[in-house]
């Protein structure tokens, strides 16, 4: 027969709450004391913590903030003021934070499990941080989409990630806005603390992306993320900076633009990349055209050399596209292969964007709510990114971002199913005077109409003898 007292009670259901998927990621890489170290505390009323997982936790309910307390029957942990202070406080390192639960699972989680012999890359790019109806978002700006070529309302979200080729981890970022100030919409609140973080990250988003860059680097240097390259698209392939990289003892894969300024030493020739490519002896039939070792230099700093340029076919306008390493040891079909791991950068902000709603959860003002909701936004995907390594199956970054939900969509109706079964069957006692031994048989024989896919996560299971 089925055993009533096996649906699960109430402490059961707590417990598979705690057991969720999110909770146990905030257990096991000790959210909490990361926050602290963070200074991202509060002095009274729930704990950062607590507030961290709801926001963490919203996307998966399918509503927005408003939405989820507007439900009918919801009763929420704290006050909506209550997030929105989280989320604007000026005194909080979120860069910190970040920094340091990304470096904890790459060298404790990711790195300790692929080969020695695996190329480790750190990848910078920027994507457009999209608020086109927005007016008074503090250093809001038009930016450059490189995608199109147009400029659109918004500030720019320069990324730095870590990846192995197979998983990727957002690492640290900046929200950039314009340097000109005739394209900015709005500037530096005249209020905040110049001795905050948040005041630092505005000061920083009016700088340069190539020097923010840098500053990015330092980050994953100081928590010593082992890394073996470091790999840019063609808007940060500048001699000055593959130069500087140089000083961090890390080696670069970038893609060149065909810039007439730029220069490369071949032959006793200082010559254009298109130049180059006109002189280089090619290779017929082949994916990949040439392949020559040039000098550079960057006369900033005195500084010189050598880097090994591809030439790879391509369908665009030019037939060819240029690869540099400044590792002349790599052969060309290891240059193609470590440089299509930037590839794992695309597909972060395409989820990021599509799925996690970056940009588009909260529509506050401050420089300091973007901020904090960004770094949310990069944690879940660090989750998602481990829940992907973890079961190294056929899903996709979307089914899991669904099951996800459908996990915590499971345990809200569990729960309220047992509180119908519960009130039930205390109104059989009260009403009707049924013996325990009579409400037993009627659950069970209750429990045995039910379908499969009801029974099972009821956790009711056949004890028949």
């Amino acid at each position: 027969m089925f055993l009533v007292n096996t649906i699960i009670p109430q402490k059961d259901i707590n417990a598979k709450q705690i057991d969720s998927r999110v909770s146990i990621f905030c257990k096991t890489f000790l959210l909490g004391r990361l926050l602290r170290k963070c200074n991202i505390i509060k002095l009274k009323g729930a704990s950062c913590l607590q507030v961290f997982k709801f926001i963490f936790q919203l996307i998966f309910s399918g509503k927005n903030l408003y939405q989820l307390l507007q439900t009918k029957g919801y009763e929420p942990p704290f006050e909506k003021d209550v997030v929105y202070d989280f989320l604007n406080s000026v005194s909080y390192n979120w860069r910190k934070f970040l920094l340091l639960l990304s470096s904890k699972i790459i060298k404790r989680k990711l790195y300790p499990l692929t080969s020695e012999k695996r190329i480790n890359v750190l990848i910078f790019d920027d994507s457009v941080y999209s608020r086109p109806r927005s007016k008074a978002v503090e250093l809001l700006a038009k930016v450059r989409d490189h995608a199109t070529g147009k400029y659109v309302k918004g500030l720019r979200l320069l990324t730095m990630g870590w990846s192995d080729g197979n998983s990727f981890i957002p690492v640290a970022f900046s929200l950039l806005s314009s340097r000109k100030e005739e394209n900015r919409y709005n500037g530096i609140k005249a209020d905040i603390d110049k001795r905050t973080n948040g005041y630092k990250r505005r000061q920083e988003a009016l700088g340069k992306a190539t020097e923010v860059m840098f500053d990015l680097l330092e980050g994953a240097t100081k928590y010593d993320i082992p890394v073996d390259y470091i790999l840019f698209d063609s808007w940060f392939a500048f001699p000055k900076i593959i130069g500087k990289v140089l000083e961090y003892e890390k080696q670069v894969v970038c893609r060149l633009k065909s810039l007439p300024n730029i220069r490369y030493r071949y032959k006793g020739r200082n010559l254009s990349l298109k130049q180059l490519y006109n002189t280089v002896k090619k290779k017929p039939g082949n994916e990949i055209i040439a392949s020559v070792i040039v000098g550079m230099e960057v006369d900033e700093i005195d500084s010189k050399f050598q880097a090994k340029i591809i030439f790879v076919s391509d369908d665009n306008k030019n037939g060819w596209i240029a690869l540099l390493t400044t590792d002349t040891s790599l052969k060309d079909q290891e240059i193609i292969r470590i440089y299509g791991k930037r590839w794992d950068i695309e597909v972060f902000f395409k989820m990021s964007k599509s799925y996690l709603k970056l940009a588009k959860e909260f529509q506050g003002r401050s420089y300091d709510m973007m901020v904090a909701h960004t770094t949310i936004v990069f944690a879940r995907y660090i989750l998602l990114a481990l829940e992907n390594r973890k079961f190294k199956d056929s899903k996709t970054f979307g089914n899991m971002f669904f099951e996800l939900c459908d996990e915590l969509d499971d345990i809200r109706f569990i729960e309220s199913l047992y509180l119908v079964l519960d009130l039930l069957k205390q109104s059989l006692i009260d009403c009707l005077k049924l013996s325990e031994q009579k409400i037993d048989q009627l659950f069970n024989h209750f429990a045995e109409l039910l379908p499969r896919y009801f029974i099972e996560p009821l956790m009711i299971f056949n004890s028949e003898s």
